[in-house]
């Protein structure tokens, strides 16, 4: 028997604010849960301490699942240009990936690449690529509302 090699996702998006503005919305607790979770979730409750070594806690509530938790350890913290934490989800208590989260200036705005690793199949890497692609336009939808972004159109790559 073979291990299988773990997959990925990346997603990659252009958002109407600055890289420092967009790192601080990932960083504070309260911008956090704006934004972090789809739709169809509701954060409860945020903690977060972006330091090498600190944690990601994030309680959420999913209507067809119930609640369920995300914790995470930091493992690089670079304002405003990286972070980089581990990922487990009580509803997948079988993994853990790797997030890393790039800001790159763009004028006044900023392309955020989301690359989350070591995923063990595709079932799960359909579901993630779903999840950030939802998480990033709910992002995006916050920052021009919130009158801090910049006039430009909001853009998905892939």
């Amino acid at each position: 028997m073979t291990d299988a090699t773990p997959m990925m996702v990346k997603v990659k998006r252009i958002l109407p604010a600055t890289p420092e503005r967009v790192f601080a919305a990932w960083t504070d607790p309260d911008s956090f849960k704006q934004w972090f979770v789809p739709a169809s979730v509701k954060a409860k409750a945020v903690e977060i301490d972006a330091r090498p070594g600190g944690h990601l806690r994030i309680m959420a509530r999913n209507d067809e699942d119930g609640d369920f938790e995300i914790n995470g350890i930091y493992r690089e913290v670079l304002p405003p240009t990286r972070l980089v934490f581990t990922w487990r989800s009580s509803q997948l208590r079988r993994f853990d990936s790797l997030v890393t989260v790039d800001f790159r200036a763009i004028g006044n705005q900023t392309e955020l690449t989301i690359t989350d690793e070591w995923l063990p199949d595709a079932e799960v890497v359909r579901r993630r690529q779903q999840g950030w692609e939802k998480i990033l336009a709910a992002m995006a939808d916050v920052l021009v509302h919130s009158g801090e972004a910049t006039a430009v159109q909001v853009t998905q790559i892939r």
